[in-house]
């Protein structure tokens, strides 16, 4: 089963939809996905109005949404492993940026490939 149709919904979930407040001079030049990777690899925050508790969930989700959403379908998690990120309580490690192609990724090593 190929997960890249589950990360979009987990992205969804993570932006909080309409509580998101993308800061761009023009507005249709901001691709979220792009946009959400960037972020996170920065190590910015995601503009999500939630409860303080929250921010660790909408993180984790957001990172397993981008795993899932890998250009390479050979680059997401399985399944089983999709789930296993979700219930972890362990720090996930941040997915290749999807908008480009390096020929491996951190995912390779933590699943010993």
């Amino acid at each position: 089963m190929d997960v890249f149709s589950y990360g979009m919904p987990l992205l969804e979930m993570g932006r909080g939809r309409k509580n998101i407040d993308v800061i761009v001079d023009n507005p249709s030049q901001v691709y979220f996905l792009e946009w959400i990777y960037n972020r996170l690899d920065q190590g910015e925050e995601l503009h999500v109005r939630i409860d303080e508790g929250d921010t660790q969930i909408v993180r984790k989700l957001t990172i397993v949404g981008l795993w899932c959403i890998q250009w390479f379908p050979v680059d997401r998690p399985s399944m089983k492993l999709l789930v296993q990120m979700l219930e972890g309580e362990h720090n996930l490690p941040m997915p290749p940026n999807p908008f480009t192609w390096s020929g491996s990724t951190q995912f390779d090593s933590a699943r010993g490939t």
